[in-house]
């Protein structure tokens, strides 16, 4: 134990003031200066347990795993270990990482509840459990609020900087911010293809409407309890396709990643564990996220347009405003009477019910069926009732809310409160998905293509396919039936034809491309009952060889039977669908609407180019606090296949770029969609 004591006593001398702190070198979660790969310090109040203590670090245990042999270390310190060496630091015996397992909920929730204090003790006493300094630091510490402000006001460079190239395109309006930044960095040639209306968006007069665009790179620790346990995060992109960085495209519900809030769709995934991600295919992209329990991701996140964000989305006539609300307790701990609940159908936080008599009741400018954008800064709009619940329960005395609030007619705007208790968020109606018409068909992109095969069986009536399905038209990504296994008992097994992946086009002349899921399981009963089967199907290929790395995974279905539930399913990635024929795709029509003054807050990449020939476009970015983010609907990864009804095969970046400038108010984008691959 005296070894714990003198560490956290030099910790404590160098934290002991504020000077020299800095908001980038800062940790965001223990609140001291460490390098990034280091584990996290604490100064603990009292003695702690020698059975608490890393046998390692000689410091209480942080993400405890248990080894065969009866020893526990804090992960970081084991798997660093483990690297250089194979056996357990105590005895020696012979240890690998995968066979230790986290330690027991109770050893977690003894190690969560030592008391520790503020690292910033001269200008905030507060002492807590271990588990609450995170929460402290992000919403009560002084210290760390100053930091964050201080970082804050200090000029951001815009994505185009970060990324150390000029997006092509530049509006004449960023020649002198251009000129200035050229002293300070040098650029590199811009990306081929990546066109940024989100960002170029001017005036008649050349100039611009928006300032800089803030993105900010950071570290997110994700630990999985299981081995195989999903992050639920939906990624896209790799060097491969033409979006080349890995994006998040959408956060699972309830998820290792959900729970932690700290990500959000339109993150670029720029590290893994140290493991560049920039230069690397869709499937080790997979491999790398799903190697290790404790994963160390390095994203650039954007913050939206600098001096802006917030504050334009209000004047937006699709899908309602954005508001500003303040409610101020009496005390600490007194309750808002707010109640939050989230939806099947959309991602983040609604309120649900005011409470009679609560204090956001008596203030009446927030109502029912709200959605909750952030609570005191922190972002909920992909969040959950839990995490806005902590951050409430953790605030001071003022809470401030955005929220969204959607448009409503003359005559609902002047109703009463009794009225507005039952009515729903005023949504567009259900989107009409549409086969991709012929105007709009196209090549799949460099490196993607596909094949049809064709399988005629000659075989017993009662003899099974031995296949199982999944997708159908009524599943949420309307993707085309495909096989998710091949028995080894079935007569299709023996042929060894069909693979897992094949999407189905016809049994015995009777087309499948169109059915829902149930429909599709009806005719291929009935058709194999017949004593000769020929089947149709089309495998997709890619040059990287990913069909021998695709992985197992739970499928993300609306309708779901007993089958499917009761089975892990097999769910293609990403990239699978990019050589699918254009023909088989299904597409919808997205309106966004914005005043003279917004940007769409999107980018895109594709287009034609000499060097890799036509490419589709694709959204490579969504802007925080723009119209597209609020819509909601448009996701990263998603093609652009017409503007305005006007095709963009066949477009180049100096054809689009003008096209959507030229759209003031509101724009029509027809996409296609197909959801990232799950890890």
């Amino acid at each position: 134990m005296a070894a714990t004591e003198t560490k956290t006593a030099t910790v404590s001398v160098a934290s002991s003031g504020s000077a020299g702190l800095s908001w980038a070198r800062v940790c965001k979660e223990c609140g001291q200066q460490h390098e990034t790969q280091d584990t996290h310090l604490y100064e603990y109040e009292n003695e702690v347990d020698d059975e608490l203590v890393c046998h390692i670090c000689l410091q209480p245990l942080l993400r405890p795993m248990d080894t065969p042999c009866g020893h526990t270390y804090c992960f970081h310190c084991l798997s660093n270990f483990l690297k250089e060496q194979d056996f357990c630091p105590v005895d020696r015996q012979r240890l690998q990482l995968h066979q230790c397992r986290p330690s027991s909920l109770l050893v977690r929730n003894l190690l969560d509840k030592l008391v520790v204090t503020c690292p910033h003790y001269t200008e905030c006493q507060q002492k807590m459990q271990r588990c609450e300094l995170q929460p402290h630091l992000h919403n009560r510490c002084p210290v760390f609020k100053r930091l964050r402000e201080e970082a804050e006001k200090r000029k951001r460079p815009s994505w185009n900087e970060i990324k150390g190239r000029k997006g092509d395109g530049e509006s004449s309006g960023d020649a002198k911010h251009s000129a200035t930044l050229s002293r300070n960095h040098t650029r590199n040639q811009s990306e081929p293809g990546l066109i940024n209306p989100a960002y170029e968006e001017v005036d008649d007069d050349n100039t611009p409407l928006r300032s800089s665009l803030v993105a900010e790179a950071n570290v997110v620790e994700l630990f999985r309890d299981e081995p195989e346990e999903e992050l639920g995060l939906r990624i896209v992109g790799g060097k491969d396709t033409p979006l080349g960085n890995i994006v998040i495209q959408e956060i699972i519900r309830d998820s290792i990643a959900s729970r932690d809030g700290r990500l959000a769709p339109g993150d670029h995934i720029l590290e893994v564990n140290d493991v560049n991600l920039a230069s690397v295919p869709h499937t080790r992209a997979i491999t790398v996220l799903q190697c290790s329990p404790l994963l160390r991701l390095t994203v650039m996140q954007e913050k939206g347009f600098k001096g802006s964000l917030g504050n334009s989305p209000s004047d937006m006539n699709n899908p309602g405003k954005v508001l500003h609300v303040m409610l101020t307790k009496t005390h600490r701990t007194e309750p808002l009477g707010i109640k939050l609940i989230r939806k099947s159908d959309e991602s983040g936080v609604f309120i649900l019910d005011l409470l009679s008599g609560g204090l956001a009741a008596k203030d009446g400018k927030l109502r029912n069926n709200d959605k909750v954008l952030a609570i005191n800064g922190h972002d909920l709009m992909h969040g959950t009732p839990e995490s806005a619940a902590m951050i409430i329960q953790n605030s001071e005395k003022c809470v401030n809310f955005a929220v969204l609030r959607p448009a409503e007619s003359p005559e609902e705007a002047g109703s009463s409160r009794e009225g507005q208790h039952g009515r729903g968020v005023r949504r567009a109606p259900e989107p009409q998905y549409f086969r991709r018409q012929t105007t709009y068909l196209k090549d799949p992109p460099g490196g993607f293509t596909c094949q049809e095969k064709t399988v005629s069986l000659k075989k017993e009536p009662r003899t099974s396919l031995g296949i199982t399905i999944a997708g159908g038209r009524d599943c949420r990504s309307k993707l085309p039936v495909y096989i998710t296994s091949v028995q080894p008992v079935g007569c299709l097994h023996r042929d060894g034809t069909i693979k897992r992946g094949d999407v189905l086009l016809s049994i015995n002349g009777v087309d499948l491309t169109q059915l829902t899921y149930n429909e599709a399981v009806s005719v291929l009963k009935a058709q194999t009952a017949q004593a000769q089967v020929v089947l149709r199907v089309i495998q997709t290929l890619s040059d990287s060889a990913e069909e021998d790395a695709e992985t197992g995974s739970r499928d993300d279905f609306d309708h779901m039977d007993d089958q499917r539930d009761e089975i892990r399913i097999w769910t293609p990635l990403w990239t699978h669908w990019l050589g699918l024929p254009s023909h088989m795709h299904w597409c919808r029509d997205i309106v966004l609407q914005k005043t003279n003054s917004e940007s769409w807050g999107f980018s895109i990449v594709g287009g034609y180019e000499e060097s890799h020939g036509q490419q589709p476009f694709f959204i490579k970015t969504i802007v925080p606090g723009t119209p597209a983010h609020f819509d909601g609907r448009l996701k990263c990864g998603d093609e652009i296949v017409a503007v305005n009804g006007a095709t963009t095969v066949g477009m180049n970046n100096s054809s689009l770029i003008p096209m959507l400038k030229l759209q003031k108010n509101k724009v029509t984008l027809t996409v296609v969609s197909w959801p990232g691959s799950l890890v």
